[in-house]
């Protein structure tokens, strides 16, 4: 593993050229690692694996990967031009004893068995309800699950909340993170 700044230097490598090949929108590398270090804090209480749920151009799974050298990160996207993309850039950035790479499509993974990941992330997967049941089948029991949210704020039906079993803890704005209720 590099050192930290050497960390950063590449993890800014990897995003700008996830950027120029559209896999990460057209803000500034800073701000999109800004908005992924709101993930990062958000699992401050994880330990284990965590699931990048349609890890696309590897936001946020590149940034906690970096920031969290504590946790087995998996990268899921079904997209194989994609994958192999990320697949490059955790090589480069000496990443690929505790981050995997998977293309797959999410649902052809929980039928295999890809399930009981102490925390799940997803940023621009799909829509709000259908992006946290698919991220609750592959959380283990006791997991966190972290969705990013629209600047325009909450979205989340308490109806659906209570179908689905879960809780919304306290959070940045910028995510919502849920937890099964006991």
């Amino acid at each position: 593993m590099t050192d930290d700044g050497e960390a950063e230097r590449l993890l800014y490598e990897a995003l700008g050229a996830s950027q120029r090949l559209g896999f990460v929108g057209g803000r500034s590398i800073s701000e999109v690692i800004e908005h992924a270090r709101v993930f990062v804090d958000a699992l401050s209480a994880v330990s284990g694996a965590v699931l990048d749920l349609g890890s696309g151009g590897g936001v946020p799974g590149l940034v906690i990967a970096v920031d969290r050298p504590d946790l087995a990160v998996t990268l899921l996207d079904r997209r194989t031009k994609r994958t192999d993309f990320l697949s490059r850039m955790i090589r480069r950035m000496g990443l690929t004893d505790r981050v995997t790479v998977l293309a797959a499509d999410v649902d052809d993974a929980i039928r295999a068995g890809l399930t009981g990941f102490d925390g799940v992330v997803a940023r621009g997967f799909g829509p709000p309800a259908a992006t946290l049941r698919t991220a609750l089948d592959l959380v283990a029991p006791a997991g966190t699950v972290v969705i990013s949210e629209p600047p325009s704020g909450d979205r989340w039906d308490p109806a659906l909340l209570v179908e689905l079993g879960v809780s919304r803890l306290p959070s940045d704005p910028r995510v919502a993170v849920f937890r099964r209720v006991s």
